[in-house]
């Protein structure tokens, strides 16, 4: 099932998602790979502040290339980056910071699964490679954080998204998983291949 999910307005309807649907997302998203995670919880943990809210907005795993001009930042790709890379520290990262959706690439863990079900939240992937599509959705930078501390592909951006997508639903909050599926799907094939060629020989 395909849909357009506009963001703070339909956040309810984030939570109705289940794996297997498409949707555009419309709103606010943040990006954060393995820097920022570390640094975003380091702050949380002595109890300071950070520069923004992450609840309500999306998680965006990416390090986009960006370029600045007099009229301000413009992206010129912003595609995903491999998510299993955040699993040690992102159901952490839920739990303290409360994200709705993750987008990202090629799933996620047990734990995070887990975290994703806790928080009523969504994983989503966005095709690897497709970084120039992503970054045609972007209508605007609104802000960036710690640039100077993690560079330009580690720096928290916000990103203002009209449409981005497709976006296919791959973990859902009532614990569906694709990737868990299709694991289970590949392995009772390889034992019918397996089963197949021995009984042949």
């Amino acid at each position: 099932m395909e849909r357009a999910i506009v963001l703070p307005e339909e956040i309810p309807e984030l939570e109705r998602l289940r794996v297997g649907d498409v949707f555009y997302l419309t709103g606010r998203v943040f990006t954060a790979r393995d820097a920022a995670h570390r640094l975003l919880l380091e702050l949380h943990k002595r109890g300071e502040s950070i520069p923004f809210d992450p609840a309500g907005m999306g998680l965006y795993h990416c390090g986009p290339l960006v370029k600045r001009s007099a009229a301000g930042w413009r992206v010129l790709s912003a595609g995903p980056t491999t998510s299993m890379r955040m699993e040690p520290s992102e159901a952490r990262f839920l739990a303290a910071f409360h994200p709705r959706f993750i987008i990202g690439k090629g799933g996620m863990g047990p734990a995070t699964g887990a975290a994703l079900v806790q928080e009523r939240a969504v994983y989503a992937h966005f095709t690897g490679g497709a970084g120039a599509l992503a970054a045609k959705a972007i209508d605007r930078v609104e802000d960036v954080f710690f640039l100077e501390e993690l560079g330009m592909a580690e720096a928290v951006w916000i990103f203002h998204v009209k449409r981005l997508g497709p976006l296919l639903v791959t973990m859902d909050p009532a614990g569906g998983n694709l990737y868990r599926d299709l694991e289970k799907s590949i392995s009772a094939n390889k034992r019918k291949i397996v089963q197949r060629i021995e009984k042949e020989r």
